[in-house]
C-alpha cells in the first residue's frame, strides 16, 4: 500500500518504512506527525474521493533535520552601479513513515 501526500507545496509518494525530506516542520526529533493523503492506493484499488480520504491517515516520525544545497545569486542594475549578492540554504525535516491506514479507527487499533 502506498499514499501520495502533500506537504510544503509538493507531493510525495510514500510507503511504510520510507524516509522523505520535507520542508522544515514545527516538530522536534522523535515527534509524531500526521499528513493528509491526496491519494491512497492498496491491493483493492485506488481511493481518491474526498469523503474516503478524510477518513484515511498517514503518520510518520521525525527522524532528524538537514540542510539542502547552498544556492547563491547575484543581481545588478545596469548603469546604476547597483549590485547585490544573496544566498539561501533550505532546511528540511527527515520523516520516516510509520503507518498508512484507510480509516482512523484502524490506525488506532494497530497502535
Amino acid at each position: 500500500m502506498y499514499a501520495v501526500i502533500a506537504t510544503g507545496g509538493k507531493q510525495e509518494r510514500v510507503e511504510v518504512g520510507s524516509r522523505i525530506e520535507v520542508e522544515l516542520l514545527a516538530a522536534g526529533t522523535g515527534d509524531e506527525v500526521n499528513f493528509a493523503p491526496v491519494l491512497l492506493v492498496d491491493e483493492s484499488g485506488i481511493i481518491s474521493s474526498p469523503a474516503d480520504l478524510a477518513k484515511a491517515v498517514v503518520a510518520g516520525r521525525v527522524v532528524g533535520e538537514s540542510k539542502g544545497p547552498k544556492i547563491t545569486g547575484f543581481t545588478y542594475k545596469a548603469k546604476a552601479r547597483g549590485r547585490r549578492r544573496y544566498g539561501h540554504r533550505q532546511h528540511y525535516s527527515t520523516v520516516e513513515i510509520t503507518k498508512i491506514a484507510k480509516t482512523k479507527t484502524a490506525a488506532k487499533a494497530k497502535a
